[in-house]
């Protein structure tokens, strides 16, 4: 059996589309492309296994199933042999599962406060804001072995969106809002607030099972002409490109990619104040903050930024340095360095 060398094998055992899940195959295509070995140990779902394939990443793709699926957790062990993996990278709860012992480090990628009993015995937690990192340590987890490295977030190079294939007049300002049709991203709120607004044209890109529920309440509202439903797209950048401003009034939000991804993109970006936004965003500065669940509010802000472009250039702009704290280029190494700190250590 041939043993290529792998640094980190990468684990994702969810098939869903979501930020989460793009934000994997982001990492680890980057790692890889920057000259570190990397492999993943993905569930089935063609799009992901497309951008690794495309991207020259090894991979595997397991059944990832249920707590009595016995046959995961092995094949997985017998895969990071053969890839002569340092490291393994659970993401997410159900990749924790199934992330098998073995001579490697284990370390836990987490993006909310996850049930840290799916990590025992692992050597490290990484969470992608400071205050999860400060929550794992809250729960009794070792300072030591608790690490906070941010997402980064990397414009893409498609093209921006033709308003005019999504019917969008050329002079209607035009809002985006991005994130799966679920409560947690309230895109009700979003859609009231467009009703305080009529001029504008809201487009949502996502999926979920709350879309019904937001077709009916935008025919209710009278807004459903003025939207337009996008589905799940993999070219976020030819949407942030064509938008006029970035909504994301999310009620609850560890961390919040779209702010970032508003910020890279030079967009201004108006945000709930839930946890990762509200950490994020300096209000007034780089992006403007709203309370949760007022749509009043979030039309206020909305038209204020329409009604003044200067205040749209101010943040956009330093929105873009703010870009620059979470590069490609600044948090790889952060990466680098905490593979560097396990290999050392089971060395």
């Amino acid at each position: 059996m041939a043993v290529s060398m792998t640094r980190a094998l990468h684990l994702l055992g969810s098939a869903a589309d979501g930020g989460a899940e793009t934000y994997f195959a982001d990492l680890v295509t980057a790692l890889h492309a920057s000259g570190h070995p990397t492999a993943a140990a993905i569930r089935r779902h063609a799009g992901r296994q497309a951008v690794l394939a495309a991207t020259g990443v090894p991979f595997e793709v397991f059944r990832f199933g249920s707590p009595l699926d016995l046959a995961t957790r092995p094949a997985i062990r017998r895969y990071a042999q053969t890839q002569g993996s340092q490291i393994l990278v659970a993401w997410m709860n159900r990749a924790a599962r199934h992330c098998p012992k073995g001579p490697w480090a284990r370390v836990g990628r987490l993006g909310g406060y996850y049930d840290l009993k799916n990590y025992r015995g692992f050597d490290a937690l990484v969470g992608n804001t400071a205050d999860i990192r400060d929550w794992i340590v809250a729960q009794g987890w070792p300072a030591e072995r608790a690490h906070f490295i941010p997402n980064f977030a990397e414009p893409d190079d498609h093209r921006a969106q033709s308003r005019a294939l999504l019917d969008t007049p050329r002079e209607a300002p035009l809002l985006l809002a991005m994130g799966r049709l679920h409560d947690a991203k309230a895109h009700d709120v979003t859609l009231k607030a467009l009703a305080r607004i009529p001029d504008a044209v809201l487009w949502i890109a996502g999926t979920g099972p709350l879309e019904g529920d937001l077709r009916e309440l935008a025919h209710s509202l009278g807004v459903a002409e003025r939207v337009r439903w996008l589905g799940w797209r993999s070219d976020a950048g030819a949407l942030y490109r064509a938008a006029d401003l970035v909504v994301f009034p999310s009620r609850f939000e560890p961390l919040g990619n779209v702010v970032i991804q508003a910020w890279a993109y030079g967009k201004p970006v108006i945000a709930a104040r839930a946890a990762g936004p509200g950490a994020l965003i300096r209000d007034g500065e780089d992006g403007l903050l709203v309370p949760v669940d007022d749509p009043t509010a979030l039309a206020e802000a909305i038209a204020h930024l329409l009604s003044d472009p200067a205040a749209r250039q101010s943040l956009a702009a330093n929105g873009l340095v703010r870009a620059q704290t979470v590069s490609k280029s600044a948090i790889l190494p952060q990466w680098d360095a905490l593979f560097d700190q396990l290999a050392r250590e089971r060395t």
